[in-house]
């Protein structure tokens, strides 16, 4: 069942176990993301702070640093089970039968829940700062490396209008705060914030915004997923949640937030208005360089008096955030796989940073097989930002880096094997000597045969037979080992 606020969540984590509340005084400059990338690294619990700077609010980190708190910020005992359902929920098909009109009641009843609902009034505005009011310092915002250019928002839900068409999208972008009153607005030219910036950049106008932090954690993982762009990520939410997003409006923009979020920021970005950003100890374990953003003007600061302000570490893998990416790495897998049959799983390793690495297994059944597959992933929507691509047969276990590394050793002659193509980067691609647009590398890691021009024999793999599997694991507990 959905959880009512982040507070809930936190209740239900404490009873679980799942929860370490840390009552020692801290300073946000650096001493709690130190303490939390130990923890993090151990694959350690969720972490609130209870006395950090000057701050009255607690900060809560290393909330979703585990499938198992994944799983309970999701509300699902698995997260293929969860896939399968958002699959369904993806390609909803118009019944031609009386069949399949009964058989789709239950999707529509669902379906009748989850739409987003407008409320008067929600615990993120029973604090109203406005005009010289507004002091971004209320918030205990985290500096995480010595390199930051300063204090960093890092998990904040961007919500923005097409102003076109009034579609909203919700994001997650980060911020570095300035000063009481603004911010950065790190987007990419590729995220769903920056082309409404760059809609109204076009028409001369400034773009109104407004920054939700702390929802309830389906809305706070929906701001991260790769969802199609004419979806809206509250109404994903919501079908996460199994009940409606509600809504309130913002006391100073023409926007709407969860009305159970911990603070709301309110503001715009102005055409053109560029500040220098960065540099930032980003998720693949460098700095970010420094580059120009727009600058985020705060017109309305809005807060529960309960308020948490929860923030997330990255860095050098593993860390909290490779838990969120692997978790959409499960979740959408069944949607690449209605487009490439062939696929039989995928990873997204934690040392790849969600964009360097993937790894496929394919039943491969044709010459070329495997790069087909490199083409058409590196055509799908975030994966085209993927940097090398290794395909192996449908027997390897792809969750194992160390039996695709076996593979990859032994099974690629690199003349014939691996392919080069150019194509988009990851705005965070260091290496490129380009930003934004690079190289990428393919590597089919299969077995070769005639077919693949490869006449020499090819060896089995050692693998010891099944009855003497089945003997030794009868008597195992008798060994002693």
């Amino acid at each position: 069942m959905a959880y009512k606020d982040l507070q809930e969540f936190l209740r239900e984590l404490e009873k679980k176990g799942e929860l370490r509340r840390i009552a020692t005084r801290l300073d946000p400059y650096l001493e709690v993301a130190e303490i939390t990338d130990r923890v993090s690294k151990k694959f350690g619990p969720a972490l609130l702070f209870e006395n950090v700077g000057n701050s009255r609010f607690p900060v809560l980190t290393n909330a979703f640093g585990s499938y198992t708190r994944m799983h309970m910020a999701l509300s699902c005992e698995s997260l293929e089970a969860l896939a399968s359902e958002i699959t369904e929920f993806l390609e909803i098909e118009k019944p031609t039968g009386i069949i399949k009109k009964l058989k789709l009641l239950p999707k529509l009843a669902r379906m009748a829940n989850i739409f987003p609902k407008e409320v008067g009034s929600g615990p993120c505005q029973e604090v109203v700062l406005t005009g010289d009011d507004v002091d971004l310092s209320i918030m205990p915002v985290l500096t995480t490396w010595p390199g930051d250019a300063g204090p960093f928002i890092t998990l904040p839900g961007v919500i923005t209008k097409n102003p076109e068409t009034g579609k909203r999208n919700l994001g997650m972008y980060r911020m570095q705060v300035f000063d009481k009153k603004t911010t950065g607005m790190h987007w990419h030219r590729h995220k769903g914030g920056a082309y409404h910036y760059h809609l109204a950049e076009k028409l001369g106008k400034r773009l109104e915004m407004a920054v939700c932090i702390g929802p309830d954690p389906a809305v706070t993982y929906a701001a991260t997923a790769p969802l199609p762009d004419e979806l809206d990520e509250m109404l994903f939410a919501g079908f996460l949640r199994r009940s409606p997003v509600e809504l309130v409006k913002c006391k100073t923009v023409d926007i709407e937030v969860p009305a159970n979020a911990q603070f709301v920021l309110e503001g715009y970005v102005e055409p053109k208005e560029r500040r220098r950003e960065g540099p930032f100890g980003d998720h693949t374990g460098y700095y970010s360089l420094a580059d120009d953003y727009p600058v985020f003007h705060v017109t309305a600061l809005t807060h529960r008096r309960d308020a948490i302000y929860p923030a997330t570490l990255v860095g050098p893998p593993p860390m909290e955030d490779c838990f969120m990416g692997k978790t959409t790495e499960r979740l959408f897998l069944p949607l690449i796989k209605k487009q490439l049959p062939e696929i039989m799983d995928m990873s997204l390793p934690l040392e790849g940073v969600f964009h360097n690495l993937c790894f496929v297994s394919i039943d491969k059944r044709y010459p070329g097989q495997a790069k087909k597959v490199m083409y058409a992933l590196w055509g799908m929507g975030q994966m085209m930002f993927t940097k090398i691509i290794v395909v192996v047969d449908k027997n390897v276990n792809v969750q194992n880096t160390s039996e695709v590394l076996w593979r990859l050793g032994n099974n690629v002659d690199p003349r014939r094997d691996v392919v080069m193509v150019d194509g988009p980067l990851d705005a965070l691609d260091h290496a490129s000597p380009l930003a934004f647009y690079g190289g990428k590398m393919g590597i089919d890691a299969t077995k070769k045969g005639p077919e693949d021009g490869h006449h020499r024999p090819w060896p089995a793999s050692l693998r010891m037979s099944p009855e003497v599997v089945a003997r030794i694991d009868a008597v195992w507990g008798e060994l002693g080992l």
